[in-house]
């Protein structure tokens, strides 16, 4: 599932974009690269933040969707495991080494349930979040069929509207439950609040994600009462962090964007009014992409546009110059880029700081890790697609 990549079996630009020991500018485009040196700063850094709240962190795999940078970040950054949205994301991520898998979402199709309760034969540790009583059975079930134990989490709501249950007395209702099932341990809380992560301002986030911890606080005091510890409580993300890791409440954070960043995140406010993209975090990943058309005098062509991106979040920023160019549209094949003082030339290349990295990521194969403008390693985008 990881093996490492025989690059003498493969021909740039037919199944790769690039070998190592390539120049940057040789890279076939369109295509995604890793700055490696500001990868490793950043899973590096929150490493040492997570160390220095006294909390750990379980990076969040659905943002990368690969095995290497799991990987990475458990070696550098000292990350617990991963989590993920999908069992077959979970899949791919315990058949890669990884021993320590949650899946912080539900599961409810009998098919899915069935292969989550396999995974732990593979030799990983496998967590999966509840909100509804009706679910502890069938997995209890499916664990008890293969053998297996699972660990359990109930979801609470805490502002997100999606999944979750939102009162105590129905946490501590399902979290019996499974403290009572055969072949199934309560393992705690999982408590992301996803709705505030993209607010501008720091102190907007920070009223948010207080009703949050008050809420995740009173469930771990009605669960304690009722004599059952969290070895979990989950959450957090890269626009929150700091407020959970400091609550006293949560010891587990999820933050996956850190890693990467994206042109959405970056435009958060620290709290001193700073972008999070100038200082706090390092944009690693871009979308290299080299001018095609230059037929208008105005404006340059490229050959990154919809299917090579998600702009469900904005478009990609321009990376790295102070001139007037600017990515300012895309169709299917074709990105827009406004160059009215004509600085831009055919087969020139632009590094693209996607406006969303999740589902940019999802539609590439590869990431070209470079140092120093050279190619050193590519990376399959191993759950690439895993959506099921």
């Amino acid at each position: 599932m990881n093996a490492p990549v025989n690059y003498d079996d493969l021909e740039v630009g037919y199944d790769v974009p690039a070998v190592p020991g390539m120049d940057e500018k040789d890279i076939q485009t369109p295509c995604l690269i890793l700055d490696l040196d500001a990868l490793e700063r950043n899973v590096k850094k929150m490493g040492d933040i997570c160390k220095d709240m006294g909390v750990r962190h379980r990076a969040h795999g659905k943002m990368h969707k690969s095995v290497d940078v799991a990987k990475l970040q458990e070696t550098l950054g000292n990350s617990v495991g991963v989590c993920c949205q999908k069992v077959s994301e979970a899949e791919v991520f315990v058949r890669g080494g990884i021993k320590d898998v949650m899946v912080s979402n539900q599961v409810r199709d009998p098919a899915k349930i069935d292969r989550l309760a396999r995974m732990p034969k593979l030799g990983a540790r496998i967590l999966v979040c509840v909100d509804d009583p009706a679910n502890v059975a069938d997995l209890a079930a499916a664990a008890q069929k293969h053998g297996t134990e699972l660990e359990c989490l109930v979801e609470i709501d805490c502002g997100a509207g999606r999944c979750g249950v939102t009162t105590s007395q129905d946490v501590v209702n399902i979290a019996k439950l499974i403290d009572s099932a055969d072949n199934l341990k309560f393992a705690g809380i999982q408590a992301y609040q996803g709705a505030m992560q993209h607010m501008d301002l720091y102190k907007d986030r920070e009223a948010k994600i207080d009703i949050a911890i008050d809420m995740v606080r009173d469930a771990v005091n009605a669960l304690a009462a009722q004599g059952l510890e969290c070895d979990i409580v989950g959450g957090a993300g890269t626009g929150s962090y700091y407020f959970e890791g400091n609550s006293g409440v949560y010891n587990e954070m999820q933050c996956g964007s850190y890693a990467f960043m994206d042109a959405d995140y970056g435009r958060i406010l620290d709290k001193n009014g700073k972008r999070i993209d100038d200082g706090e975090w390092e944009n690693s990943l871009f979308l290299l992409t080299s001018v095609m058309s230059h037929s208008k005098a105005d404006k340059a062509i490229v050959d990154a546009g919809l299917k090579a991106q998600s702009v469900d979040s904005g478009l990609p920023v321009v990376y790295g110059r102070d001139d007037a160019v600017e990515y300012v549209k895309c169709s299917d094949e074709h990105g827009v880029v406004a160059d009215p003082d004509g600085a831009l030339s055919i087969n020139e290349k632009l590094r693209l700081v996607p406006g969303h990295c999740d589902p940019t990521c999802n539609v590439h194969d590869w990431y070209v890790g470079v140092r120093g403008g050279k190619v050193e390693t590519l990376w399959p985008v191993s759950a690439r697609g895993k959506a099921y």
